[in-house]
């Protein structure tokens, strides 16, 4: 067995198309010269258009490291010292921003909840209420860690009456889910090209308002992830440090292939057929998800582990046949499995899949 037969079901890095995986090979290219600066502002510009957004009043800012270096640069780069940064946690991607705002010695709080649990809007609105100086909010969009899709429509209104700004994490649900960056008041969002975008791990980006960003006079908390450095530079076509080149390809080509495909829409669509036809198909031998349907993403669901299999067993079965799984964390780690529909996976795939697990339980 070889890797390149893997389906990957976890929740990135994904399965590439051919036509992806082959924009690697490309030209070499220095970033410095005028091809790299059309191909970093031309990647700039299909983020922009994945939503609709107009370069007027938004702007992509493009970062070489994962998804959770978006993360840290929105939140280390937009929460001044003046500030204070409420984080709703309700997994352990949201844990993670309280982390980020610990280490970079910003000044927040937290609103926890269980993982499995929804945003409690009472809360929040009490916990508000309590803390007037609350400038700005952190939440995750899609929490992985239970496949949990937040409801930010819930917290656009509420943010908006207080005007605090709203920074989304976004890395798992940009490009299959709705993200409504107007109607929700999003001040910015953190994601990475290598989950709904089906592009290769390496390449993150923040996408904000343009008014966002500190003035120039301030002084930034980071070196290599300060926005304000790096949008100042990209808008005049340059780079503050080297960028991973060959995933930039990959970039644009993942995203011009999901815009002739029919854009977010037609890929949540996909996603959504896919996650049906494995939800419907567990559900037939007695594998229950984790979050009622309403709760869950497109992107990723959760399910309780068949009776009898540990993670560790289970996982080492469908890996024989070709399928990788996701595990729970934390407290979830012996009780669930994850199964992602991102990346380059078919209908036959899935189908192929239920059909395996169901002979691995008989």
């Amino acid at each position: 067995m070889t890797n390149d037969k893997m389906i990957l079901l976890n929740p990135g890095p994904v399965n590439l198309s051919d036509r992806v995986r082959n924009a690697l090979l490309r030209p070499d290219l220095c970033h410095r010269e005028v091809e790299f600066s059309q191909l970093q502002t031309r990647i700039r510009e299909q983020l922009l258009q994945v939503y609709g957004l107009g370069k007027d009043r938004w702007a992509a800012v493009l970062l070489t490291g994962s998804g959770t270096a978006a993360m840290e640069a929105m939140i280390s780069s937009l929460v001044p010292t003046n500030g204070k940064l409420l984080v709703i946690e309700n997994g352990v991607y949201g844990e993670r921003l309280s982390k980020i705002a610990k280490i970079h010695s910003i000044n927040y709080i937290t609103l926890s909840h269980p993982w499995d649990a929804e945003i409690d809007i009472k809360a929040l609105v009490k916990l508000l209420d309590e803390n007037t100086d609350i400038t700005h909010l952190a939440v995750v969009h899609h929490e992985t860690t239970t496949g949990r899709l937040n409801n930010l429509a819930e917290l656009a209104p509420i943010c908006q009456e207080r005007r605090i700004k709203l920074l989304v994490d976004a890395v798992s649900s940009f490009g299959g889910e709705e993200i409504n960056f107007t109607d929700w008041g999003i001040t910015a969002c953190a994601a990475t090209a290598n989950k709904c975008l089906h592009g290769v791990p390496g390449t993150s980006f923040v996408i904000l308002r343009r008014d966002a960003l500190p003035s120039v006079n301030t002084i930034p908390r980071t070196l290599y992830l300060d926005l304000a450095t790096y949008y100042q530079q990209q808008e005049r076509g340059g780079t503050p440090f080297t960028q991973s080149v060959q995933t930039f390809y990959a970039l644009t080509e993942a995203l011009q292939e999901m815009a002739e495909a029919g854009g977010w829409r037609a890929r949540h669509n996909h996603y959504n057929q896919l996650a049906s036809l494995v939800r419907d198909g567990l559900a037939s031998i007695g594998i229950k998800p984790l979050l009622p349907l309403g709760s869950s993403s497109v992107v990723l669901n959760a399910y309780y582990l068949p009776d009898g299999f540990s993670y560790e067993e289970f996982h080492d079965q469908l890996k024989a046949r070709e399928y990788i799984i996701y595990s729970g964390q934390g407290n979830l780690a012996q009780s669930i499995f994850r199964v992602s529909t991102m990346g380059a996976i078919t209908q036959a795939d899935m189908e192929r899949f239920v059909g395996v697990v169901k002979e691995i339980i008989r």
